[in-house]
């Protein structure tokens, strides 16, 4: 809801504000004071398309900010009535150049139109894109058919989902199966290469210390053999300790503190003994056998071969195979895999098919009803015979999307007897605009718009059918905030507020303001829509419209 709105520079308006009423807002005044400045406000406030020539003369820029509360969605606030503000600026240069801001945040008029396109409705002869679209139709009648379609449209919408993923599935194994040739033909490559072998992380470690020691084999002997003489030899370490043991015991029988020094060189001993029994242990087990170590050799040969194609490690070389067995087994299962996908792709499509019927059965029963009420709302407008139709048809199942199986279409019946067509085919400016306050007014708080904006919605209307347009706006306002452009009297007295926009010219320059009226302004102002003139007769007529 448009809580206020200021405008400085746009058109002849030079600066003004207007702050809506929740209700029905009526704006009024002599043609061509620039009361269409203000819907102009509201579609830069929008995010629609700026036009430089919106500056007012003169000016170096045109801006118009405003101020929004917009129903807070479940879970993000305390209560159920709280809202959210929302304000935004947008300034247009005389270059064409515009800027935005919203929540004092700089932003793009794309961000702009994101958060208030969907809460504004502009309904001029201008501005009645929405209703020229199909798309535009099928969402009137999903928000008109409410809870029945969000149902339908969730199972639907599963399995849509499911249908998406069973059609990539089948089409990754058809992809599998157009390159499978390659990938069979390097898997078996692989295999024939790698199997031989039968490489074995724990064989290769084993076989490469083993050909470690054996290649180095003479020099394992020599340097345990000398270690050996070393620690066990003559005037090796062992005899060392052993003189020095009993020498330290001899001392210990004249001061008994030595002794304990003597045991730890006898734990010494000890070790090294056992150390030097180890060393000649292996000493004497070396044993070169070259045919083993040839073999060996050979095989250590086929790993570093294995390593260079497929590495550069072991490790590389064993998932390689693990890989070319796992494509080898989905080649062989490729036919029973695709047969089992297409049957899983049947069985989601049938379940879409279901689905698919369901939802186009709920728009089925939906759009005749919103096309009846909007018809019947038509009518007490004094639109004569004509009507809306609203076609929903199912399209072929191989172009079904995500929003459903049908195309809606609403048709325009200019009369009983003429045929239905597209509404923009045959519908007037004024037309278009009294068939979308008609849709507004049957789908209620439904079609998620909190802002309705109506401009020349009352050309060419007088008599009683301004009595039932004005009848229809107050009804419209019980559910919307309804700002509208208006020449009706019988309009501009059912409005909870009024703004009347006025030209006056100061140094030869036109300028415009707007000026909210009530009590005898507003009677006065009545009275001049009434009859040009504020006579006792019109006035007297003013106070009866507005029951003072």
């Amino acid at each position: 809801m448009i809580d206020e709105i200021c405008v400085q520079d746009i058109a002849l308006i030079e600066e003004a504000s207007l702050e809506p009423s929740s209700g029905l807002t009526a704006i009024t005044g002599e043609t061509g004071t620039g009361k269409t400045a203000l819907l102009n406000a509201c579609r830069l406030l929008s995010g629609q398309r700026a036009d430089k020539t919106y500056v007012r003369e003169g000016a170096s820029e045109a801006s118009v900010s405003g101020r929004f509360f917009v129903p807070l969605f479940a879970g993000e606030g305390d209560g159920a009535d709280e809202e959210r503000e929302i304000t935004v600026v947008r300034r247009l240069g005389a270059d064409g150049r515009s800027r935005v801001k919203l929540d004092g945040q700089v932003a793009t008029v794309t961000e702009l139109a994101d958060v208030i396109a969907p809460l504004i409705d502009l309904c001029s002869q201008h501005d009645q894109h929405a209703l020229l679209h199909k798309p535009a139709h099928r969402r009137m009648v999903d928000l008109f058919a409410g809870s029945a379609y969000e149902e339908a449209h969730a199972a639907y919408a599963a399995a849509f989902a499911k249908a998406r993923r069973a059609h990539a599935h089948l089409e990754s194994i058809l992809s599998s199966k157009r390159s499978s040739d390659a990938l069979l033909e390097e898997a078996r490559f692989a295999l024939s290469q790698i199997d031989p072998v039968g490489p074995s992380l724990a064989d290769y470690e084993e076989l490469s210390a083993f050909v470690r020691r054996s290649e180095n084999a003479e020099v394992l002997a020599r340097t345990s053999n000398e270690a050996y003489d070393a620690l066990n030899g003559e005037e090796g370490v062992l005899d060392g300790l052993n003189a020095a043991i009993a020498l330290i015991e001899e001392a210990a029988r004249f001061d008994p503190e030595l002794a304990s020094h003597a045991t730890s060189l006898k734990d010494a001993t000890y070790v090294v003994e056992d150390v030097a029994r180890d060393v000649l242990r292996y000493r004497d087990a070396i044993d070169l056998d070259m045919a083993t170590l040839d073999q060996c050799q050979a095989r250590m040969a086929e790993y570093q071969g294995l390593i260079r194609r497929f590495g550069p490690t072991l490790e590389d070389v064993i998932a390689k195979a693990d890989e070319a067995r796992k494509t080898m087994a989905m080649m062989e299962d490729a036919e029973g895999a695709e047969e089992e996908a297409r049957a899983a792709l049947d069985r989601a499509h049938e379940e879409l098919r279901r689905a698919g019927e369901a939802l186009h059965e709920v728009r089925a029963q939906a759009a005749p009803r919103l096309a009846c009420e909007a018809s019947e709302v038509m009518a007490s407008l004094e639109m004569g015979s004509a009507s809306v139709q609203c076609n929903v048809e199912m399209l072929p199942f191989d172009t079904w999307g995500e929003f459903g199986p049908d195309e809606v279409e609403l048709l325009f019946k200019p009369s009983a007897n003429m045929g239905a067509r597209p509404l923009s085919k045959v519908a007037s400016g004024g037309e278009l605009s009294r068939v979308m306050l008609a849709l507004h007014v049957v789908m209620g708080e439904a079609d998620g718009v909190s802002t309705l904006v109506f401009d020349e919605i009352d050309a060419g209307v007088g008599g009683a059918v301004a009595n039932a347009l004005a009848e229809v706006l107050a009804r419209l306002a019980r559910t919307h905030q309804v700002i509208v452009v208006t020449h009706l009297a019988q309009v501009a007295t059912r409005a909870d507020k009024q703004y009347v926009v006025s030209k006056q010219e100061r140094d030869g320059v036109a300028a415009t303001s707007i000026t909210a009226v009530e009590g005898e302004e507003r009677v006065a102002e009545i009275a001049r829509m009434l009859s040009g003139t504020e006579s006792e007769a019109s006035l007297a007529h003013a106070r009866e419209l507005l029951n003072l």
